[in-house]
């Protein structure tokens, strides 16, 4: 048999920010290439690519 490779997908949730910024530490990220997706409601409102 094939072993098949699995993606990681990682979700989270916040709890209401009094601030209107949002940081993201990537230290502990392995390094490649990244794609972040920021969704309001359930829609797509911005996605980047970057690489670490």
């Amino acid at each position: 048999m094939y072993a098949m490779k699995r993606k990681n997908i990682y979700e989270g949730s916040l709890d209401e920010i009094p601030k209107n910024k949002i940081y993201l530490n990537i230290n502990h990220l392995k390094n490649g290439a990244y794609i972040l997706k920021i969704m309001h409601k359930n829609k797509l409102i911005k996605e980047t690519h970057f690489k670490k």
